[in-house]
């Protein structure tokens, strides 16, 4: 079961850093864009639907992000009561937090995947490259996946199932 866990930990990793390069190329994507605008009078323009680049780029990327995240606890968190509760509250608040999270995950999931095969049904695309939307859906499935991994890997380690991976560190205060 623990090398499952740390598969799942791992497969996060990745996938944030696969987030991070994309983030990276939409970044590039963009001033390229913008200095081909600013160089239209040589002959430069933008970069044709770089608008609907970024929307996909970004989303994208924020689903591979999320799952690391929230290994590493660094979600937001609202600690005016959770730091005067004892152990066990805190704990328990953790546990129940975390369940409706696994909860929402696998919600979103199981819609994204619907609406992935229905603009595939009905051939939906961008309006400039022409690009079919179901191609972003399909990619950001696959970060909802990860996330999903992440939420269960991570429910396993709170009911004791199983162990984070040997050196496994969080923001402080968080889990």
């Amino acid at each position: 079961m623990n090398h499952l866990i740390a598969s799942a930990y791992r497969l996060a990793g990745y996938s944030a850093l696969f987030g991070a390069a994309l983030l990276l190329a939409v970044t590039i994507m963009i001033v390229v864009s913008v200095s081909g605008r600013a160089l239209i009078s040589i002959g430069l323009g933008p970069v044709p639907g770089d608008f609907e680049l970024v929307e996909v780029g970004t989303a994208i990327a924020v689903l591979f992000f999320l799952p690391w995240t929230y290994l590493k606890g660094g979600h937001a968190t609202v600690d005016l009561l959770y730091m005067h509760l004892p152990q066990w509250g805190k704990k328990a608040i953790v546990m129940v937090s975390d369940l409706l999270m696994l909860a929402v995950w696998l919600i979103m999931t199981w819609k994204l995947y619907e609406g992935m095969l229905e603009k595939k049904e009905y051939l939906e695309t961008t309006f400039i490259l022409a690009m079919p939307i179901w191609w972003a859906y399909a990619a950001c499935l696959v970060g909802a996946v990860i996330g999903c991994l992440a939420y269960i890997a991570r429910t396993l380690t709170l009911f004791g199932i199983g162990k984070e991976p040997a050196g496994w560190t969080t923001e402080a205060g968080v889990h």
